[in-house]
């Protein structure tokens, strides 16, 4: 491929390398950086693949051809090997026509860096004189291999670290530091020498007549890097690069003026690479503070609702006519501002955070009774929560369940927001028969023998999976069932580790009065002929995000029993619940239908980027 249509082919298709995203394997809830700019890494490996393949400049008919420079290396090896000041070194290995990995332009040459340099060479100095030290955690990943160092004396550093000088070559020979391209020309050391890391190759050239800064683009080229993983040795974590292969790996050499203007152009278009990631970073940035701003106007009271978005520069035309400025009732400003934010969900819900933002306040909306309307004549929650605690005392009477610790009655500060006609703060507690965890201690396993002991890992997707779960011998399960008695209906969520806030409802399935806990689920058993669970079990995915504010700060993530049956409910009447629910439940589905829109357009541009590479390579 020519190179005007070379760099026609990143210029013209700026859009889509920016476009090209994908969600990282993790990150916090809602943060710009659940994405990662794949494109534009793309579009640096292409760079870079590019310009040691004779395919980023033109080539000049003029330029001295890489065989005399390689011809002046063999002759500037052989003075410094008669002066002895190098060792004469062994006789290399050829190249084969099979070892080859693409073809060369017209005036370059195969070469290694056991031909053009030192492998591994020492420093000789005084012990009192300063040096630079460079621990692996100083070297950059960045394709110009910038470093950093820290100032010793070289006696404290000549014995047990890698050498190195000014215009030396270094390259990270340890998983997972080689994969990600920690290499670097050393420049800037103190008085010219430094030690580092033992955990480097070096590389001295023996001249001028090779660019260090050439050869660093080789070793950070995605060809390179593939090719040395495939062949590093070692158990899992403590994997190396093998010396044979930075030594004797294949090189393409081209002019020297070509290497210079290759280095250049890498330069230029990396630049350009910086500026588009950090404009995509700015539109992330002020997309989310966008939706944030838009979501947080349905969650604020009328008063702080009127005028909030006509100030904000950013916002488009949704975001400027949500401010309610003359609408005086607050169920009219909600009604309003969503109808505007609903029919703009495709153009402002564009990434996966700004869709569980969505989600999140969708829950909130819900919780706060804004996302159906009341209905006066609904039978009001303070006579489902009178006729559940008399209820509970009658239970308590007969013995079947134990009476509980009486909570304080809830204050006017410690209600959060102002809830509609007929709906009533409560404690879970007062909702619920029992809330409890599982066993806080192991069992003894027994293999097909009916018996299922599930912990945090068992809870996936809004079920209870039971592949390859535990199962432990009958009387230790009857023990622990006495504590859990799962029941259909019953909420388990998780209160302990990564996960907490996880959720699954028990189903009417054979398995359920066979199964019972570990400490890291709790049970949640909601008085559900006055309470619909499902109106609960919404209610606490709404909290997650807060939930951990009530353990008291601890290192590990732990849900706290007495703080979950602490946690104040908004309770709507019964009706009113199940309306919730149905409401939530279809614009969740509007909600994967976004997210399974944007995964198949991010695959599509990802597929797009990767057509690029392939057909820029050909």
């Amino acid at each position: 491929m020519a190179v005007l249509a070379i760099e026609n082919l990143i210029t013209d298709h700026l859009d889509l390398w920016t476009a090209a995203v994908r969600p990282k394997s993790s990150a916090g809830r809602g943060s710009n950086s659940k994405l990662d700019l794949t494109g534009i890494k793309k579009l640096r490996e292409l760079i870079l693949e590019l310009a040691v393949r004779g395919k980023l400049v033109p080539q000049d008919p003029s330029d001295e051809p890489a065989s005399v420079l390689l011809e002046r290396i063999a002759a500037e090896k052989t003075r410094l090997v008669k002066e002895g000041k190098i060792k004469k070194p062994k006789a290399l290995p050829e190249i084969s026509e099979e070892d080859k990995p693409f073809e060369l332009p017209e005036g370059w040459e195969w070469s290694m860096l056991a031909e053009i340099a030192e492998i591994n060479p020492r420093n000789e100095s005084d012990d009192t004189v300063d040096a630079s030290f460079v621990p692996m955690s100083l070297i950059s990943t960045a394709y110009n291999g910038q470093h950093e160092f820290e100032a010793r004396k070289w006696g404290e550093i000549k014995k047990g670290f890698t050498h190195f000088s000014n215009g030396d070559i270094g390259i990270a020979k340890i998983t997972p530091c080689f994969e990600n391209s920690k290499a670097a020309v050393f420049r800037g050391l103190i008085n010219g020498i430094g030690a580092g890391t033992t955990e480097l190759h070096i590389a001295r050239p023996y001249t001028d007549y090779v660019s260090a800064f050439f050869i660093l683009l080789n070793i950070k080229s995605p060809i390179y890097l593939k090719k040395g993983e495939a062949g590093m040795t070692g158990t899992a974590g403590q994997k190396r690069l093998a010396k044979d292969f930075f030594s004797f790996y294949p090189l393409p050499i081209p002019p020297f003026a070509e290497q210079h203007r290759i280095v250049a152009k890498v330069d230029e278009l990396m630049a350009l690479c910086d500026q588009l990631e950090l404009c995509s970073e700015s539109q992330l940035a002020a997309h989310q503070t966008l939706v944030e701003t838009l979501l947080g106007s349905l969650l604020q009271p009328a008063a702080a609702a009127e005028g909030s978005l006509t100030d904000s520069s950013d916002a488009d035309e949704c975001a400027t006519t949500m401010d309610g400025g003359s609408v005086e009732n607050a169920g009219a400003i909600f009604d309003q501002n969503w109808a505007r934010l609903s029919t703009h969900f495709d153009t402002l819900f564009t990434t996966e955070a700004s869709i569980d933002a969505l989600k999140q306040t969708i829950l909130q909306l819900a919780v706060m009774g804004k996302l159906v309307p009341q209905d006066p004549s609904d039978e009001p929650a303070s006579a489902l929560l009178a006729r559940i605690a008399a209820e509970k005392a009658q239970l308590v009477k007969e013995k079947k369940i134990k009476k509980e610790k009486p909570l304080p009655a809830i204050s006017e500060n410690e209600k959060p927001f102002e809830l509609p006609q007929g709906w009533a703060w409560c404690y879970l507690q007062e909702i619920t028969f029992l809330i409890t965890d599982g066993k806080h201690g192991d069992c003894n396993n027994l293999d097909n023998s009916g018996f299922y002991f599930l912990s945090a890992k068992n809870i996936q997707n809004g079920k209870l999976v039971y592949d390859n779960a535990r199962q432990i011998v009958e009387s230790e399960f009857a023990e622990i069932h006495q504590r859990t008695d799962l029941e259909a209906g019953d909420i388990c969520m998780v209160n302990t580790g990564a996960t907490v806030g996880k959720m699954a409802m028990a189903q009417d399935h054979i398995y359920t009065r066979k199964t019972t806990f570990q400490k890291s689920v709790a049970v949640i058993k909601v008085a559900s002929n006055y309470i619909s669970n499902r109106y609960v079990a919404l209610f606490l995915e709404s909290e997650i995000p807060n939930l951990l504010k009530l353990s008291g700060g601890s290192a590990i993530n732990n849900l706290l029993l007495g703080d979950l049956k602490r946690k104040l409910l908004p309770l709507p009447p019964l009706v009113e619940q199940h309306r919730i629910v149905t409401k939530v439940a279809e614009l969740m589905v509007i909600c994967d239908q976004l997210k399974s829109r944007l995964q198949t357009s991010q695959q599509t541009q990802l597929a797009l980027a990767e057509s690029l590479v392939e057909d820029a390579l050909v």
